[in-house]
């Protein structure tokens, strides 16, 4: 016999978490089930491991960059004891957020989840689950690439719970996932390759700004071979033989581990969505403006696993928050993504919000653009660091920044000053009159317009 519930979440991420919670809070029976342990991708397979790692990887370069500044001896990462330190962030988070859904009254269920029909999931240990209302919220894996020996790439979550650092690595990918591990892995002593298929890494980031990011990348000795196509992955005595072209010209590289870094898609191919009558097409859910499924009404989606706004933790958490609210009023609440910052946690970080000039030209707008490198501002002096910069876009018609894109010490906090503004509309002028703390990055702010 089926259990029945009003609302069952595939998933116990961010987006699926936030959803139930409130949904639970208005008096809904609610069910979550997950097939792996519960908590997500971010608390447990991404953004905060990795940001415990790129945290000491920045300890350790700051402390580099300082040498004959005032720090003397030796400073290394040691690998080991750095994931020893990881796991104390993500070894609790499992059994934190499954004692929170029994706090809350929620039904919690393990196993791999299938639709059998409009309403109802199949779990693998034989239960059914009928709900009035079901969510897809069971984030995302990585792409598939369609090449010879596949089977051997290492996944970004695997990379992060690696007990040794292999010698040599050769990350397929070049977005974030690669600019960050490269980084980290490099300063933790491996020997680094890139393999990119397009022209330039971090295609989603000003490519004024990468530019100055790179020489960061050849500092470390990673090489970064952009325009190259890989081919096939082929096991050999000593580790693996990557196979890639770049135009006419064939190539090879040798590496203890290649790494999947390629990029991720909504985690769809396990739920049998056709029984449920779920559109989807090239790999993404069919959803109107409230999240919902159109081909089938009883079914919403958020965070990664829908991908209607930029694949982040904060829009997973906003996501969940516009399905809790369109499930217990109707239909009426629409996501809004104006202003979402990003982050590649490279050494320096490089960051963005809103426009870019090539989309600020394409809307027709007239900007204009404020843009220096500023190695000799106090803020990257201070920190010994020399990649610093910023582009920042400002509408002629209203005032307003519609663009911001920094490199360097701080960017990951000081970005969201930008998206502040750009969310509430403030304009150039309203933050050149603010008084920030000194002496701060923030401070920067103001001499960025």
């Amino acid at each position: 016999m089926a259990k029945r519930y009003r609302l069952v979440v595939v998933g116990t991420g961010t987006a699926a978490t936030v959803a139930a919670m409130r949904v639970r809070a208005a008096g809904w029976s609610v069910a979550v089930l997950d097939f792996r342990p519960f908590g997500g991708t971010c608390s447990l397979r991404g953004c905060d491991p990795k940001k415990v790692l790129v945290g000491a990887s920045s300890a350790a370069d700051h402390a580099r960059r300082m040498q004959g500044r005032g720090i003397a001896g030796e400073t290394r990462i040691d690998w080991p004891g750095l994931m020893a330190f990881k796991r104390g962030f993500t070894r609790p988070v499992p059994e934190t957020r499954r004692r929170r859904y029994a706090e809350q009254g929620i039904d919690a269920y393990d196993g791999c989840a299938r639709f059998t029909g409009c309403n109802t999931i199949a779990l693998e240990d034989g239960d059914t689950l009928e709900a009035e209302r079901i969510l897809i919220a069971a984030g995302a894996e990585p792409v598939g690439l369609g090449i010879p020996g596949e089977e051997h790439l290492l996944t970004s979550e695997a990379f992060l719970e690696l007990e040794t650092l292999p010698p040599s690595l050769v990350l397929v990918g070049g977005g974030y996932i690669a600019a960050e591990f490269s980084h980290i892995a490099a300063r933790a002593g491996a020997q680094v390759t890139i393999l990119q298929r397009g022209e330039r890494m971090l295609k989603h980031f000003d490519p004024d700004l990468v530019d100055w990011l790179t020489a960061r990348f050849g500092d470390l000795g990673i090489v970064v071979q952009t325009g190259t196509q890989v081919e096939a992955i082929e096991r050999t005595g000593k580790g693996f033989r990557v196979h890639a072209r770049s135009g006419e010209t064939a190539l090879r590289f040798e590496a203890d581990t290649v790494v999947h870094a390629a990029g991720r898609a909504p985690a769809l191919h396990a739920l049998d969505l056709g029984k449920a009558g779920v559109a989807y097409r090239d790999g993404r859910l069919e959803l109107n403006d409230y999240l919902q499924s159109v081909s089938n009404p009883a079914v919403y989606a958020a965070g990664d696993a829908a991908r209607a706004g930029p694949p982040l933790t904060p829009v997973a958490s906003h996501d969940g928050e516009v399905v809790a609210a369109n499930l217990l009023e109707g239909n009426h609440r629409k996501p809004d993504y104006a202003g979402v910052p990003s982050v590649a946690f490279t050494i320096p970080p490089i960051a963005a919000v809103g426009l870019s000039e090539a989309q600020a030209r394409h809307r027709g707008l007239t900007v204009r653009s404020h843009c220096r490198q500023g190695p000799d501002w106090f803020t990257a002096r201070q920190a010994a660091e020399p990649i610093y910069g910023f582009k920042v876009l400002v509408d002629e018609a209203s005032d307003r920044i519609v663009g911001a894109h920094l490199v360097g010490p701080h960017a990951e906090e000081v970005i969201n000053l930008f998206a502040l503004a750009i969310r509430h509309g403030l304009g150039a002028d309203q933050l050149k009159s603010t008084i920030f703390a000194y002496p701060t990055a923030s401070s920067d702010v103001k001499y960025m317009l």
